[in-house]
């Protein structure tokens, strides 16, 4: 009796070594795709006010929680029994990726905000409008990317056991939302850490020094990742496009493989603003024409 209790903790130690190990392997496969991730979300998660900005984060992070608890059954589901599906899905994600990311590129360059509405903005804010909306934006990304993240890990267990398939994408899909979520976290609290260290020195001393860097970095920490997330939700789609895509995966043979994926991102990202735009127009002219 004593034998085979100990013989069944065994096996579960032996189980939990396997799916360390591949746990490992498949966290570092997906390192990329978790940078960007870390960009992207920590780009939609700024811009609130101070009050709302971990209020806002952790309704991201529940999202992002549940987006998980639905992708990852429905992937080792379809692996199993329709694998065509998971690349389908897989391209449908990157077009709306590099919608999002031309969509900032266009706006940056012609439709620029003019002074005045920042002032809107967080009067519409407070009425909770566009909290909703950056919240919905947020976790449909997070989704995209969850996408992403689960099958590059499910791709590193394909030789595995289904047990250990289950097990080590959902450990690197909790890793996921745990390290990237925490770490944004970490930087929107940036400028409240500052001023509780200005305070804390009375203004004086190292302490002090450290506090004014992390309020006077902010602003620029923010800058350089709506940038970064632009570029990495360029990058993320043109790369599901090349690995997806036959056709795509060998054209441009001699140009860098990233800069081939950001040119495809971008062109699909271009294409498919200019098809929502013509058909937001035509739509809101053809609800003109009926009133």
């Amino acid at each position: 009796m004593a034998s085979g209790f100990f013989a069944i903790l065994d096996d579960i130690a032996s189980l939990m070594d396997d799916v360390a190990v591949t746990s490992k392997i498949a966290t570092r496969k997906t390192a990329g795709i978790l940078g960007d991730d870390l960009a992207v979300n920590a780009e939609k998660a700024t811009g609130f006010l101070s009050t709302r900005e971990l209020p806002v984060l952790w309704a991201i992070t529940k999202g992002s929680l549940i987006n998980k608890l639905i992708i990852v059954p429905i992937a080792l589901t379809l692996n199993v029994f329709f694998p065509i599906a998971i690349k389908v899905f897989l391209v449908l994600g990157g077009i709306y990726l590099a919608f999002e990311g031309a969509e900032k590129i266009v706006e940056y360059f012609f439709h620029r905000k003019k002074p005045g509405h920042e002032v809107i903005e967080e009067r519409e804010e407070k009425n909770g409008d566009v909290e909703k909306a950056k919240i919905k934006s947020a976790i449909t990304t997070d989704f995209i990317l969850s996408i992403e993240i689960v099958i590059i890990a499910l791709g590193a267990v394909l030789d595995r056991s289904l047990t250990i398939q289950i097990l080590t994408v959902s450990v690197v899909a909790l890793l996921a939302t745990i390290g990237v979520y925490g770490i944004v976290a970490l930087i929107v609290r940036m400028d409240d850490t500052g001023y509780r260290l200005i305070k804390y020195s009375n203004d004086k001393g190292l302490w002090s020094t450290l506090g004014h860097l992390l309020v006077k970095s902010l602003p620029l920490v923010i800058k350089f990742l709506s940038v970064i997330g632009t570029i990495a939700l360029i990058l993320v789609s043109g790369g599901i496009f090349v690995h997806n895509i036959e056709y795509l995966h060998h054209i441009l043979p001699n140009i860098p493989s990233i800069l081939k994926e950001f040119v495809i991102g971008l062109a699909v990202g271009l294409i498919a603003v200019g098809i929502f735009t013509v058909a937001k127009r035509m739509f809101s002219s053809g609800t003109a024409t009926n009133h």
